[in-house]
């Protein structure tokens, strides 16, 4: 499937950091076998960025729905199986062991507040025995190319105060 022209934008937006490494449409397998199609959960994350200089993990998602439903849904399901996740993802990509996995996720500044809800709902269960660090929030808005350097993202905009802090950087 072809991206879409935000998928583009984002993943452009990433790459101008030279200290991210970009895989898009990365599939992570909680069971390992020849064929993800028959080996249970897995979801192909729009991309998964490594980050050298944080030594730190993304898990990339991109939503510009109003509500971003579908992205609650992943985060839902992410949640319940967070261990597995991040173990899939040791295992098939080789990560290092002691780096932090995080989900970044882009939406449209307008979607901000559904999403930092659906998150808070999340956290609040206490039905969930593993929780997921609060993830970074990105607006779509800011990865139009030309909010930021394409050689190095220095400079980019301040994000809007409707992100709380631990979803900042």
């Amino acid at each position: 499937m072809a991206p879409t022209h935000y998928e583009t934008a984002v993943v452009d937006y990433l790459r101008a950091d030279r200290a991210l490494f970009v895989n898009t449409e990365c599939c992570i397998q909680l069971h390992p076998a020849e064929n993800p199609d028959l080996s249970g959960a897995h979801w192909y994350c729009d991309a998964v960025a490594v980050d050298f200089r944080a030594q730190s993990v993304f898990l990339c998602e991109f939503s510009y729905a109003n509500p971003p439903k579908a992205l609650g849904d992943r985060l839902a399901e992410w949640y319940t199986d967070w261990p597995k996740v991040c173990a899939a993802l040791l295992r098939d990509s080789h990560l290092p062991k002691d780096w932090p996995i995080r989900p970044w996720l882009f939406v449209p500044e307008a979607q901000i507040n559904w999403i930092v809800g659906k998150i808070r709902k999340l956290q609040a269960d206490a039905s969930l025995s593993e929780r997921i660090p609060d993830p970074r929030i990105t607006p779509l808005e800011l990865a139009q190319p030309w909010k930021y350097r394409s050689w190095d993202r220095v400079g980019e905009l301040p994000k809007p105060a409707s992100i709380p802090e631990s979803m900042q950087a």
